[in-house]
């Protein structure tokens, strides 16, 4: 009983040191390649992009699914983005409250039309509106898919741009956020098939007219530790997998993709939990079986500001839901797991999220479960309580403390120092207790998926007219 309660200890020590060195690794990749980012975007001249014909046109696709108190701002918020050429489709996913009705009193929608092939698979289409306001806003209003990808499907089969951008409705991007995400793929059209911008927390920033006014941290602590959680997702480990061309995941609240590869994978998988994965997962697949040559890129500055939950029980749905979207996609790739023909993404990028990713709340929850119980024991040593502290949490502590000043020193979107100070300090309360928590919500995202439970469970929010100023 003893000895493997010490072989338990011993696996978890090495798991949070490999952790933990991987993201050491990855933050040294980042603090090179931001500044790196940031010397090529003063190369490039945003006004010039925003001015020339020659830019490629993009279709914005937003899906909206009981979006009554935020509808208004975010279309407001699309329709004043700057680009030159520039088609807003707004899916209204068989809502059930007034989110429809708000856009037609807003923006004078009027029936139209017009052709629509269902290419991707998409519940029923009821109508097409066209709005007199700004000629620019299609709105198609179809019956609930019972998924975000089913809406995404049925504006992806109406666009008419060579590059498609998918936004969150809860989302506000910055007015120069499309210029910017497009920089890579203006620089070189052939190879770069993808771009993932960076999602920023809304919560506590203040709106006005649809644009972002004023960038304030979260008053509530819950809040507040996801604004580190998502500097450390974004700005290390996107960052560092996006340099090595190893990016697996765009998020669904804020990305581009060339329209023609969308369509040739068949849209997203309607019924996928984890739909912003697995449609870059099989754009790899379907890339790299051709053999192309390309690149899918993550430029850390378009900022999208997005709502993340506010309670408990909200955020832990959105944890388990994401959990259970890995391994939605994981399983059906394992396939993809060592073999050349898929390159680094089967050798390095994959293999990487099964072990980090997949398996970690098992690894960690049994390797405390035996912590205890050694604890409890009277056989748990001191040189272990010490190497699993220093390893496991002042670690740990530190990579995300790096975010944070990666942040303050590159970026500067949290200009008040209390702010900053704020941010810090939480980085200590992120890996205790918040992370054990985390731990046993995508261990019940684990359990959710191998029952065959992939309900979208509705997560409680505030929506952006909250942080409209009157």
């Amino acid at each position: 009983m003893i000895r493997l309660l010490d072989i338990s200890n011993s696996i978890l020590f090495w798991y949070y040191l490999a952790t933990n060195i991987a993201y050491l690794f990855m933050l040294i990749i980042a603090l090179k390649t931001s500044a790196m980012h940031q010397h090529r975007l003063e190369s490039h001249r945003l006004d010039w992009i925003k001015d020339s014909p020659m830019a490629p046109p993009v279709t914005i696709i937003s899906p909206a699914h009981n979006e009554e108190s935020s509808i208004r701002v975010a279309v407001h918020n699309l329709l004043q983005l700057d680009y030159p050429e520039l088609e807003i489709i707004v899916v209204n996913d068989g809502s059930e409250d007034r989110t429809l009705e708000e856009i037609r009193e807003e923006f004078r929608l009027r029936p139209v039309r017009t052709v629509y092939v269902p290419e991707a698979k998409s519940a029923l289409v009821r109508g097409l509106y066209r709005s007199d306001v700004d000629p620019r806003l299609l709105v198609i209003d179809k019956d609930a898919g019972g998924s975000k990808a089913d809406a995404v499907n049925a504006g992806l089969n109406a666009a008419t741009s060579p590059y498609v951008c998918i936004v969150d409705a809860d989302s506000v991007l910055e007015r120069d956020a499309l210029l910017r995400i497009m920089v890579p793929i203006l620089a070189d059209p052939k190879r770069v098939v993808a771009v993932s911008g960076i999602i920023r927390v809304l919560n506590g920033s203040e709106i006005e007219g649809g644009n972002l006014r004023r960038v304030r941290l979260p008053r509530k602590s819950i809040e507040v530790i996801q604004v580190v959680e998502y500097l450390r997702a974004f700005l290390i480990g996107r960052e560092a997998w996006g340099q090595g061309n190893m990016l697996t995941i765009i998020s669904g609240a804020f990305g581009v993709f060339r329209t023609d590869l969308v369509r040739a994978v068949g849209g997203y998988r309607s019924h996928a939990i984890g739909e912003d994965f697995d449609l870059v997962a099989r754009l790899h697949r379907h890339l790299l079986e051709k053999r192309a040559d390309y690149e899918i890129r993550f430029v850390p500055d378009p900022m999208c500001w997005t709502e993340v939950p506010s309670d408990l029980q909200s955020l832990g749905r959105q944890r388990a839901r994401w959990q259970n979207g890995l391994m939605d996609v994981l399983w059906p790739n394992r396939d993809m797991l060592f073999r050349p023909r898929y390159g680094r993404i089967g050798c390095i990028a994959l293999p990487y999220l099964w072990l980090f990713e997949l398996f970690a709340p098992v690894v960690e929850i049994v390797g405390i479960a035996t912590i205890t119980l050694a604890a409890c024991l009277g056989v748990l040593s001191r040189e272990f309580c010490l190497q699993f502290l220093l390893f496991g949490f002042a670690f740990a502590t530190v990579i995300s403390m790096g975010a944070v000043l990666l942040e303050e020193i590159t970026y500067k979107r949290y200009n008040d120092w209390q702010d900053v100070a704020r941010l810090i300090s939480y980085c200590f309360f992120e890996h205790f207790p918040y992370r054990q928590m985390h731990m046993m919500w995508r261990l019940q995202g684990l359990w959710q998926y191998l029952r065959g439970d992939r309900a979208w469970k509705p997560l409680k929010r505030k929506g952006l007219a909250s942080a409209q100023i009157p």
